[in-house]
C-alpha cells in the first residue's frame, strides 16, 4: 500500500546498470564495467535499494535484466525484493543475449491492473516505454515510464507518440530520463494538449558529480497536485534521482485504496 491514502511518492532514477560514476574520465576508465562484472555493483544496488524504500512507485532506466556483466542478476527483481516492493515489471529494449540485457522497469507497492509495453519510434531501435494503470477502471491512475533518445529528431518523434497515449489518460504520471531539459517538454504542443506539466525541481540531475543539466523529469496531469519535487543527492550513477510527492484527488485516492492487494 502507499505510505499515505491521499499522497503518492514517486521517483525516477537512471541507475546506469549499477555503475557509480564520479568524473567524466570514468566513462573511459570504467567503460569495461558496462560489459564485465565487478565486485562493487551489488553494493551500489544495495545503496539504491535503501533509497527506494521510501517510495510508492519507482521508474528505473538503464537496468540490466540479467546478463554476464551483472553476474546474471535481474536488477529489477533484486531491487524490488531489497526495497520491499511486491510488484515490479521490466521491459528489455536492447537484448544482447548473455552479454547484456538493457531496459527499463517500474516498481510499485500497489498491484497494477494493466500493463502495456510500448516500442518508441526512432532512427535507432532500442527505446521503450511502460504504461501501467492502478486502481479501479472507473478512475485509474496511469504511470508512463520512459527513456528517450539522445538525438533531438528521434526524441521529438517519441514525444509525439507519448502525447497520443497521454491524451487518453485523465490521471497520468509521465516520468523518466527524457535526455532533454524541461523547456522543450513544457512547450510541446502534444503534452500541453494532454494536460501535462513538469514538476519543477529547481535542480539538475546530470552529471551526478556536478549537476548542470536537468535531463530527468516527472510530468503530471492537472488533477495531481505537486506537494514537493526535488533532485536528491544520491550519486550512485551518472544521474541523480528525481523525487516527487503528489496530493491525490479524493476520487483517485479512493480508487487506489479499493485495489485488491496481492496475497
Amino acid at each position: 500500500m502507499p505510505h499515505s491514502a491521499d499522497r503518492l511518492r514517486v521517483l525516477t532514477y537512471n541507475i546506469q546498470v549499477g555503475i557509480d560514476t564520479r568524473r567524466y574520465r570514468q566513462y573511459v576508465t570504467r567503460s569495461w564495467r558496462h560489459v564485465l562484472p565487478f565486485l562493487g555493483r551489488r553494493d551500489n544496488l544495495d545503496q539504491i535499494a535503501t533509497l527506494l524504500r521510501d517510495y510508492d512507485i519507482v521508474a528505473l532506466q538503464e537496468i540490466d535484466a540479467g546478463s554476464y556483466r551483472g553476474a546474471f542478476l535481474n536488477q529489477a527483481q533484486y531491487l524490488a525484493e531489497r526495497a520491499g516492493f511486491p510488484n515490479w515489471h521490466l521491459q528489455v529494449n536492447r537484448n544482447y543475449g548473455p552479454l547484456a540485457r538493457h531496459g527499463i522497469a517500474v516498481l510499485s507497492r500497489l498491484p497494477p491492473t494493466g500493463i502495456r509495453e510500448c516500442r518508441l519510434p526512432g532512427f535507432l531501435p532500442g527505446r521503450g516505454a511502460l504504461l501501467l494503470s492502478f486502481g479501479s477502471t472507473a478512475r485509474p491512475l496511469h504511470v508512463l515510464a520512459v527513456h528517450l533518445s539522445l538525438g533531438q529528431r528521434s526524441r521529438l518523434r517519441q514525444l509525439r507518440y507519448l502525447s497520443r497515449l497521454a491524451v487518453h489518460c485523465k490521471d497520468l504520471i509521465l516520468l523518466g530520463d527524457m535526455n532533454c531539459p524541461a523547456w522543450p517538454l513544457e512547450r510541446h504542443s502534444g503534452l500541453i494538449h494532454a494536460g501535462l506539466r513538469v514538476a519543477d525541481t529547481e535542480g539538475h540531475s546530470y552529471p551526478s558529480w556536478r549537476p548542470r543539466r536537468n535531463l530527468d523529469h516527472v510530468l503530471v496531469s492537472s488533477s495531481l497536485k505537486v506537494h514537493r519535487a526535488q533532485v536528491l543527492d544520491h550519486p550512485m550513477s551518472d544521474h541523480l534521482p528525481v523525487s516527487v510527492e503528489l496530493d491525490l484527488p479524493p476520487a483517485l485516492a479512493a480508487s487506489l485504496a479499493d485495489t485488491p492487494q496481492a496475497a
